[in-house]
């Protein structure tokens, strides 16, 4: 056999054990299992195992049940289930094993992911931008979500309202109309307020996308070095697709190390052109 064949068909002997691993944990993952109980379930050694299943699936199999467990939590939790009851649910012991779990997936507490947009009231409303219909929600205190009405109005709306989910919504397409207009006329330079409701860590991270200048481009280790955490690329990358202000907080002004785009909430194509509209005004 040569070494192409012989690789090829260890390739296909690892695709079969680990999608027996998938199955086991996603049958199981509420217990927690440990590696050796994952790893036998998979055939392989302890350490084999880890190492095979974190190059087939991107983590290794403890965050892939973590994945799994904090989905559960956050599921349970904006159906209005108390902070104790979605640690039972994510098969934990208690509400100190939820709160690591969600500072170690969304930088937040348990509690202030219950309480996302709880007292607060939006005016929401469509306008037309350069980069098709806008959707933005405006607080008292300013500006605090602008997206895309991809691939309708009633969906951009949807996605929007889902990270704010407990909140109060009236629709003005006026006042929306206005703040696009501040937003996107190039002779309109005054600072705009805005009212941003996020984890202390996506704020920062959010501040350091606002000093990149028109026209230029980052990366997401570049920015993970600005905010002082050089191995938290992957971290800065997830913060960074929270954002909720598209364009006004360029997040489509960071790219892969490489210099390739990469995947944007609203459309790579958006962002090619968004980069592209910045170029030519430069």
């Amino acid at each position: 056999m040569t070494a192409d064949l012989y690789t090829l068909d260890a390739s296909s002997r690892d695709y079969d054990r680990i999608a027996s691993a998938l199955a086991y944990l996603g049958d199981n993952w509420r217990d927690h299992p440990d590696l050796d109980r994952a790893a036998k379930a998979a055939g392989l050694s302890p350490h084999h195992f880890q190492r095979v299943f974190t190059r087939w699936v991107g983590v290794s199999p403890k965050k892939f049940v973590g994945a799994l467990a904090h989905d559960a939590a956050r599921e349970a939790l904006d159906e209005g289930a108390c902070v104790l009851d979605a640690a039972f649910e994510a098969g934990l012991s208690g509400p100190g094993r939820l709160h690591d779990l969600f500072i170690a997936h969304e930088a937040v507490t348990p509690g202030d992911a219950k309480r996302r947009g709880a007292g607060l009231s939006f005016v929401w409303g469509v306008a037309p931008s350069p980069f098709g219909d806008a959707i933005l929600l405006i607080a008292p205190r300013g500006l605090s979500a602008m997206a895309f009405a991809d691939p309708d109005v009633d969906s951009g709306f949807a996605d929007l309202a889902a990270r704010y989910p407990a909140a109060d919504y009236t629709r003005d397409d006026a006042i929306a109309r206005s703040w696009s207009e501040r937003i996107f006329t190039p002779t309109d330079r005054e600072q705009l307020p805005l009212a941003l409701y996020g984890s202390p860590w996506q704020r920062q991270v959010w501040r350091a996308l606002l000093t990149i200048p028109p026209g230029d481009t980052t990366t997401y280790k570049a920015i993970a070095e600005q905010v002082s955490a050089p191995k938290a690329s992957r971290a800065v990358g997830a913060a960074v697709g929270a954002n909720p202000v598209s364009w006004l907080i360029p997040c489509h002004r960071v790219l892969a190390s490489n210099g390739k785009l990469t995947g944007y909430h609203w459309g790579v194509e958006r962002k090619r052109a968004m980069l592209a509209y910045e170029a030519a005004r430069r």
